[in-house]
Protein backbone atom coordinates (compact mmCIF):
# COMPACT_ATOMS: atom_id res chain seq x y z
CA UNK A 1 0.00 0.00 0.00
CA UNK A 2 1.21 3.06 -0.93
CA UNK A 3 2.23 5.93 2.05
CA UNK A 4 0.12 8.80 1.93
CA UNK A 5 2.14 12.51 1.70
CA UNK A 6 1.22 13.45 4.70
CA UNK A 7 2.29 18.04 5.20
CA UNK A 8 1.80 20.12 8.64
CA UNK A 9 0.67 23.23 6.97
CA UNK A 10 -0.74 24.84 10.43
CA UNK A 11 -1.10 24.46 14.18
CA UNK A 12 -4.55 25.99 13.84
CA UNK A 13 -7.69 24.40 11.13
CA UNK A 14 -7.47 24.62 7.12
CA UNK A 15 -10.32 26.03 6.10
CA UNK A 16 -10.14 24.67 2.51
CA UNK A 17 -7.63 23.94 -0.14
CA UNK A 18 -7.44 24.33 -4.24
CA UNK A 19 -4.15 23.31 -6.22
CA UNK A 20 -3.49 24.82 -9.22
CA UNK A 21 -3.40 23.30 -13.10
CA UNK A 22 -0.24 21.42 -12.41
CA UNK A 23 -0.22 20.98 -8.56
CA UNK A 24 2.83 22.46 -7.54
CA UNK A 25 0.57 25.60 -6.07
CA UNK A 26 -1.85 25.81 -3.17
CA UNK A 27 -4.22 28.01 -2.28
CA UNK A 28 -4.79 27.74 1.61
CA UNK A 29 -6.98 29.56 4.28
CA UNK A 30 -5.76 28.54 7.89
CA UNK A 31 -8.80 29.67 9.80
CA UNK A 32 -8.50 33.70 8.67
CA UNK A 33 -9.45 36.51 6.88
CA UNK A 34 -6.43 35.51 4.78
CA UNK A 35 -5.60 32.97 1.81
CA UNK A 36 -2.15 31.55 1.53
CA UNK A 37 -0.38 31.00 -2.09
CA UNK A 38 1.93 28.21 -1.25
CA UNK A 39 4.47 26.66 -3.92
CA UNK A 40 6.00 22.91 -3.24
CA UNK A 41 10.01 23.18 -3.27
CA UNK A 42 10.51 19.28 -3.62
CA UNK A 43 10.27 18.48 0.65
CA UNK A 44 7.60 21.30 1.94
CA UNK A 45 4.99 24.28 1.09
CA UNK A 46 6.34 27.43 1.35
CA UNK A 47 3.84 30.67 1.05
CA UNK A 48 5.29 32.87 -1.53
CA UNK A 49 1.89 35.24 -1.13
CA UNK A 50 -0.86 36.26 1.16
CA UNK A 51 -4.23 37.52 0.03
CA UNK A 52 -5.55 39.92 1.79
CA UNK A 53 -8.68 41.44 1.20
CA UNK A 54 -11.64 39.51 3.39
CA UNK A 55 -12.48 41.62 6.62
CA UNK A 56 -13.80 37.60 8.02
CA UNK A 57 -12.71 34.30 8.02
CA UNK A 58 -12.58 32.87 4.77
CA UNK A 59 -14.61 29.54 3.70
CA UNK A 60 -14.04 28.50 0.77
CA UNK A 61 -11.56 28.86 -1.91
CA UNK A 62 -11.52 27.10 -5.55
CA UNK A 63 -9.32 27.72 -8.17
CA UNK A 64 -9.38 27.37 -12.13
CA UNK A 65 -7.25 25.42 -13.78
CA UNK A 66 -6.71 27.03 -17.14
CA UNK A 67 -7.68 30.41 -16.83
CA UNK A 68 -5.49 30.46 -13.58
CA UNK A 69 -7.56 32.44 -11.42
CA UNK A 70 -8.63 31.90 -7.92
CA UNK A 71 -11.81 32.86 -6.35
CA UNK A 72 -12.80 33.19 -2.23
CA UNK A 73 -15.75 33.75 -0.32
CA UNK A 74 -16.12 34.58 3.07
CA UNK A 75 -18.48 35.06 5.95
CA UNK A 76 -18.08 38.90 5.27
CA UNK A 77 -20.84 38.21 2.38
CA UNK A 78 -18.26 39.26 -0.12
CA UNK A 79 -16.37 37.00 -2.94
CA UNK A 80 -13.18 37.97 -4.88
CA UNK A 81 -11.62 37.07 -8.36
CA UNK A 82 -7.89 37.15 -8.07
CA UNK A 83 -5.92 37.08 -10.94
CA UNK A 84 -2.23 37.03 -12.01
CA UNK A 85 -0.59 40.49 -13.33
CA UNK A 86 2.45 42.14 -13.46
CA UNK A 87 3.89 44.85 -10.74
CA UNK A 88 3.85 47.98 -12.95
CA UNK A 89 7.49 49.00 -10.62
CA UNK A 90 9.26 45.72 -9.87
CA UNK A 91 7.63 43.62 -13.08
CA UNK A 92 6.82 40.35 -10.46
CA UNK A 93 3.86 38.45 -11.10
CA UNK A 94 1.40 39.90 -7.99
CA UNK A 95 -2.71 38.29 -7.25
CA UNK A 96 -5.24 41.29 -8.09
CA UNK A 97 -8.70 41.28 -6.88
CA UNK A 98 -11.92 42.06 -8.27
CA UNK A 99 -14.93 42.46 -6.40
CA UNK A 100 -18.15 39.98 -6.67
CA UNK A 101 -21.51 41.88 -6.15
CA UNK A 102 -22.73 38.84 -4.67
CA UNK A 103 -26.01 40.79 -2.92
CA UNK A 104 -26.18 38.57 -0.36
CA UNK A 105 -26.95 39.34 3.39
CA UNK A 106 -25.41 36.22 5.37
CA UNK A 107 -22.13 34.85 5.13
CA UNK A 108 -21.06 32.99 1.73
CA UNK A 109 -20.09 29.15 2.73
CA UNK A 110 -19.02 27.52 -0.71
CA UNK A 111 -17.53 28.55 -3.79
CA UNK A 112 -17.02 26.81 -7.03
CA UNK A 113 -15.70 27.50 -10.79
CA UNK A 114 -17.91 26.05 -13.56
CA UNK A 115 -15.75 23.60 -16.14
CA UNK A 116 -16.16 26.01 -18.82
CA UNK A 117 -15.06 28.66 -15.99
CA UNK A 118 -16.67 31.63 -17.65
CA UNK A 119 -18.83 31.53 -14.12
CA UNK A 120 -18.53 30.49 -10.28
CA UNK A 121 -21.60 30.35 -7.62
CA UNK A 122 -21.52 30.69 -4.03
CA UNK A 123 -23.42 29.15 -1.60
CA UNK A 124 -24.71 31.25 1.46
CA UNK A 125 -26.44 31.36 4.88
CA UNK A 126 -29.05 33.42 2.98
CA UNK A 127 -30.71 30.41 1.53
CA UNK A 128 -29.59 31.50 -1.74
CA UNK A 129 -26.96 30.52 -4.41
CA UNK A 130 -25.02 33.08 -6.56
CA UNK A 131 -24.17 32.62 -9.76
CA UNK A 132 -21.39 35.30 -10.74
CA UNK A 133 -20.48 36.05 -13.93
CA UNK A 134 -18.48 38.94 -15.81
CA UNK A 135 -19.80 41.72 -17.27
CA UNK A 136 -17.48 43.11 -20.20
CA UNK A 137 -19.29 46.43 -20.62
CA UNK A 138 -18.99 47.33 -16.77
CA UNK A 139 -15.71 44.92 -16.18
CA UNK A 140 -16.70 43.65 -13.04
CA UNK A 141 -18.50 40.71 -11.67
CA UNK A 142 -22.46 40.31 -11.17
CA UNK A 143 -24.66 37.70 -9.84
CA UNK A 144 -27.89 36.04 -10.48
CA UNK A 145 -29.69 34.11 -7.36
CA UNK A 146 -31.02 30.80 -7.10
CA UNK A 147 -33.67 30.70 -4.35
CA UNK A 148 -36.59 28.63 -4.45
CA UNK A 149 -36.97 26.18 -2.45
CA UNK A 150 -34.10 26.75 -0.47
CA UNK A 151 -35.07 26.64 3.24
CA UNK A 152 -31.93 27.23 4.62
CA UNK A 153 -27.84 27.63 4.41
CA UNK A 154 -26.73 25.90 1.55
CA UNK A 155 -23.66 23.86 2.78
CA UNK A 156 -21.86 23.04 -1.04
CA UNK A 157 -22.13 23.07 -4.38
CA UNK A 158 -20.80 21.22 -7.49
CA UNK A 159 -21.26 22.04 -10.99
CA UNK A 160 -22.48 19.64 -13.97
CA UNK A 161 -19.90 19.01 -16.72
CA UNK A 162 -22.32 20.67 -19.19
CA UNK A 163 -21.96 24.13 -17.64
CA UNK A 164 -25.53 24.57 -16.85
CA UNK A 165 -26.80 22.30 -13.88
CA UNK A 166 -25.79 22.93 -10.72
CA UNK A 167 -26.00 20.42 -7.45
CA UNK A 168 -26.44 21.94 -4.37
CA UNK A 169 -27.13 20.18 -0.66
CA UNK A 170 -28.42 22.78 2.13
CA UNK A 171 -29.12 22.89 6.00
CA UNK A 172 -32.89 22.04 5.31
CA UNK A 173 -31.94 18.63 4.56
CA UNK A 174 -32.39 18.37 1.34
CA UNK A 175 -30.01 18.13 -1.80
CA UNK A 176 -30.78 19.87 -5.16
CA UNK A 177 -30.11 19.90 -8.64
CA UNK A 178 -31.07 23.43 -10.52
CA UNK A 179 -30.46 25.24 -13.66
CA UNK A 180 -28.09 27.96 -13.65
CA UNK A 181 -28.63 28.74 -17.54
CA UNK A 182 -27.39 32.26 -18.29
CA UNK A 183 -28.39 33.68 -21.54
CA UNK A 184 -25.75 35.17 -23.24
CA UNK A 185 -23.62 33.83 -21.37
CA UNK A 186 -24.38 29.67 -21.82
CA UNK A 187 -24.54 27.35 -24.82
CA UNK A 188 -28.37 25.42 -24.65
CA UNK A 189 -27.27 22.41 -23.68
CA UNK A 190 -28.61 19.20 -24.77
CA UNK A 191 -31.21 16.78 -23.08
CA UNK A 192 -30.01 14.68 -20.61
CA UNK A 193 -30.73 11.96 -17.40
CA UNK A 194 -31.90 15.71 -15.62
CA UNK A 195 -34.22 17.07 -18.19
CA UNK A 196 -34.46 19.01 -21.18
CA UNK A 197 -35.99 22.95 -20.88
CA UNK A 198 -33.60 24.49 -18.52
CA UNK A 199 -34.75 28.17 -17.84
CA UNK A 200 -32.66 29.50 -14.93
CA UNK A 201 -33.58 28.10 -11.41
CA UNK A 202 -35.64 25.29 -12.89
CA UNK A 203 -35.72 22.45 -9.86
CA UNK A 204 -34.35 19.41 -12.21
CA UNK A 205 -34.40 17.14 -8.62
CA UNK A 206 -34.63 17.03 -5.03
CA UNK A 207 -33.78 14.82 -2.77
CA UNK A 208 -34.04 14.26 0.97
CA UNK A 209 -31.54 12.94 3.49
CA UNK A 210 -32.57 9.78 4.45
CA UNK A 211 -32.77 10.13 8.29
CA UNK A 212 -33.12 14.20 8.43
CA UNK A 213 -29.84 14.68 8.02
CA UNK A 214 -27.56 18.13 6.93
CA UNK A 215 -26.32 17.95 3.69
CA UNK A 216 -23.20 18.74 3.93
CA UNK A 217 -21.27 17.79 0.16
CA UNK A 218 -22.47 16.66 -3.25
CA UNK A 219 -21.10 15.71 -6.24
CA UNK A 220 -21.55 14.77 -9.83
CA UNK A 221 -20.14 11.65 -11.32
CA UNK A 222 -17.30 12.47 -14.08
CA UNK A 223 -20.29 11.83 -16.76
CA UNK A 224 -22.83 13.86 -14.98
CA UNK A 225 -25.47 10.96 -15.19
CA UNK A 226 -25.29 10.60 -11.35
CA UNK A 227 -24.93 12.75 -7.88
CA UNK A 228 -23.92 11.85 -4.46
CA UNK A 229 -24.58 13.19 -1.08
CA UNK A 230 -23.21 12.77 2.38
CA UNK A 231 -25.33 14.24 5.06
CA UNK A 232 -25.20 14.26 8.77
CA UNK A 233 -26.99 11.14 9.61
CA UNK A 234 -23.60 8.99 8.75
CA UNK A 235 -25.29 8.15 5.33
CA UNK A 236 -24.10 8.76 1.77
CA UNK A 237 -26.75 8.61 -1.48
CA UNK A 238 -25.88 7.81 -4.97
CA UNK A 239 -28.71 9.26 -7.04
CA UNK A 240 -29.56 7.82 -10.72
CA UNK A 241 -32.48 10.00 -12.31
CA UNK A 242 -32.20 8.02 -15.63
CA UNK A 243 -32.64 4.44 -14.32
CA UNK A 244 -32.43 3.34 -10.15
CA UNK A 245 -33.28 6.02 -8.30
CA UNK A 246 -31.27 7.14 -5.02
CA UNK A 247 -29.70 4.23 -3.25
CA UNK A 248 -28.50 5.22 0.17
CA UNK A 249 -25.57 3.41 1.86
CA UNK A 250 -26.39 4.03 5.78
CA UNK A 251 -22.87 3.60 8.43
CA UNK A 252 -22.24 3.55 11.86
CA UNK A 253 -19.26 5.71 12.00
CA UNK A 254 -19.39 9.72 12.44
CA UNK A 255 -20.98 11.38 9.64
CA UNK A 256 -18.94 12.33 6.65
CA UNK A 257 -18.96 16.18 5.62
CA UNK A 258 -17.01 15.74 2.01
CA UNK A 259 -17.18 13.68 -0.86
CA UNK A 260 -15.34 13.19 -4.89
CA UNK A 261 -15.72 10.81 -7.06
CA UNK A 262 -12.47 9.18 -8.55
CA UNK A 263 -14.36 7.32 -11.44
CA UNK A 264 -18.01 6.47 -12.35
CA UNK A 265 -17.89 3.52 -10.40
CA UNK A 266 -15.82 5.11 -6.92
CA UNK A 267 -16.44 7.67 -4.44
CA UNK A 268 -14.14 8.59 -1.76
CA UNK A 269 -15.07 10.52 1.59
CA UNK A 270 -14.04 11.80 4.85
CA UNK A 271 -15.72 13.61 7.36
CA UNK A 272 -15.70 13.53 11.47
CA UNK A 273 -13.64 10.10 11.38
CA UNK A 274 -10.64 11.58 10.67
CA UNK A 275 -9.98 9.40 7.80
CA UNK A 276 -10.64 9.10 4.00
CA UNK A 277 -13.06 5.77 2.89
CA UNK A 278 -13.80 4.22 -0.57
CA UNK A 279 -17.09 3.42 -1.59
CA UNK A 280 -17.66 1.05 -4.96
CA UNK A 281 -20.44 0.46 -6.84
CA UNK A 282 -23.09 0.90 -9.76
CA UNK A 283 -26.83 1.41 -10.18
CA UNK A 284 -26.98 -2.44 -9.24
CA UNK A 285 -25.63 -1.23 -5.73
CA UNK A 286 -23.37 0.35 -3.67
CA UNK A 287 -20.72 -0.69 -1.02
CA UNK A 288 -17.93 0.31 1.25
CA UNK A 289 -15.08 -1.27 0.29
CA UNK A 290 -12.17 0.10 2.70
CA UNK A 291 -10.02 3.26 4.17
CA UNK A 292 -7.37 5.13 2.51
CA UNK A 293 -5.53 5.05 6.34
CA UNK A 294 -2.96 2.06 6.69
CA UNK A 295 -1.98 3.54 9.86
CA UNK A 296 -2.11 1.25 12.64
CA UNK A 297 -5.70 0.71 13.65
CA UNK A 298 -7.57 2.67 11.83
CA UNK A 299 -8.40 0.24 9.22
CA UNK A 300 -11.34 -1.74 11.41
CA UNK A 301 -14.47 -0.16 13.90
CA UNK A 302 -12.16 3.17 14.00
CA UNK A 303 -15.12 5.30 14.16
CA UNK A 304 -16.34 3.93 17.61
CA UNK A 305 -13.32 3.55 19.18
CA UNK A 306 -12.40 7.48 18.62
CA UNK A 307 -15.99 8.56 19.53
CA UNK A 308 -15.34 6.49 22.73
CA UNK A 309 -11.82 7.93 22.83
CA UNK A 310 -13.08 11.65 22.31
CA UNK A 311 -15.44 11.30 25.03
CA UNK A 312 -13.18 10.05 27.96
CA UNK A 313 -11.10 12.97 26.75
CA UNK A 314 -13.59 15.30 27.53
CA UNK A 315 -15.48 13.91 30.15
CA UNK A 316 -12.01 13.88 32.12
CA UNK A 317 -10.70 17.63 31.24
CA UNK A 318 -14.84 18.47 32.48
CA UNK A 319 -13.85 16.32 36.12
CA UNK A 320 -10.58 17.96 36.37
CA UNK A 321 -10.94 21.54 34.45
CA UNK A 322 -7.70 20.64 32.51
CA UNK A 323 -5.92 18.07 30.06
CA UNK A 324 -2.92 16.10 31.00
CA UNK A 325 -0.66 14.42 28.44
CA UNK A 326 -2.54 11.10 28.47
CA UNK A 327 -5.48 13.18 27.83
CA UNK A 328 -3.95 14.24 24.37
CA UNK A 329 -2.72 10.96 23.06
CA UNK A 330 -2.71 10.43 19.15
CA UNK A 331 -5.88 8.80 17.56
CA UNK A 332 -5.08 6.10 15.18
CA UNK A 333 -5.46 8.13 11.95
CA UNK A 334 -2.95 10.37 9.73
CA UNK A 335 -5.54 13.25 10.28
CA UNK A 336 -5.96 14.15 14.40
CA UNK A 337 -9.57 15.84 13.90
CA UNK A 338 -12.21 16.46 11.37
CA UNK A 339 -11.53 15.78 7.41
CA UNK A 340 -13.21 18.81 5.92
CA UNK A 341 -12.29 18.76 2.26
CA UNK A 342 -11.46 16.52 -0.16
CA UNK A 343 -10.34 17.24 -3.97
CA UNK A 344 -9.17 15.22 -6.71
CA UNK A 345 -5.29 15.90 -7.09
CA UNK A 346 -4.51 14.28 -9.98
CA UNK A 347 -5.75 10.35 -12.05
CA UNK A 348 -4.35 7.87 -8.94
CA UNK A 349 -5.08 10.39 -6.25
CA UNK A 350 -6.83 12.62 -3.76
CA UNK A 351 -6.06 15.31 -1.22
CA UNK A 352 -7.52 16.00 2.18
CA UNK A 353 -7.20 19.07 4.41
CA UNK A 354 -9.04 18.94 8.40
CA UNK A 355 -9.14 20.81 11.32
CA UNK A 356 -5.91 19.52 12.72
CA UNK A 357 -3.72 21.46 10.25
CA UNK A 358 -2.12 18.64 7.67
CA UNK A 359 -2.42 18.97 4.25
CA UNK A 360 -2.42 14.69 2.99
CA UNK A 361 -1.89 12.90 -0.53
CA UNK A 362 -3.54 9.97 -0.66
CA UNK A 363 -3.59 7.02 -3.41
CA UNK A 364 -7.08 6.74 -4.18
CA UNK A 365 -6.42 3.14 -5.38
CA UNK A 366 -4.49 1.84 -1.98
CA UNK A 367 -7.67 0.84 0.15
CA UNK A 368 -7.00 -0.98 3.05
CA UNK A 369 -9.19 -3.78 5.02
CA UNK A 370 -12.71 -3.25 4.92
CA UNK A 371 -15.05 -1.52 7.82
CA UNK A 372 -17.47 -3.56 7.90
CA UNK A 373 -19.80 -4.92 5.52
CA UNK A 374 -22.10 -1.92 4.47
CA UNK A 375 -24.25 -2.51 1.12
CA UNK A 376 -26.32 -0.15 -0.64
CA UNK A 377 -30.14 -0.26 0.39
CA UNK A 378 -32.75 1.20 -2.22
CA UNK A 379 -35.06 4.39 -1.23
CA UNK A 380 -37.83 6.22 -3.23
CA UNK A 381 -36.78 9.21 -4.76
CA UNK A 382 -38.69 12.24 -5.30
CA UNK A 383 -38.24 14.39 -8.15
Amino acid sequence: MSAPQVFSLSQGPITSHAFNADRSQVCVSLNSNEAQVMSYDGKAWNTTETLTEHDKLITSIDWAPHSNRIVTCSQDRNAYVWTQVQDAQTGELIWKPTLVLLRINRAATFVKWSPNEDKFAVASGARAIAVCSFDEENNWWVSRHLKKPIRSTVLSIDWHPNNVLLAAGSADMKARVFSAFIKDVDKRPGPSVWGDKLPFNTICGEYASPNGGWVHNVAFSPSGDAMAFVSHDSSISVVYPGGAGMITIKTTILPYVALTWTSEESIVTAGHDCQPHVFHGSQAGWSMVGSLDSSKGAQRQAGSRNQIEAFNRFRAADTRGSQSEEDTELLPTVHQNTITSVRTFDATRVSTSGVDGRLVIWDANAVGQPVGNLVGKMVGMRV
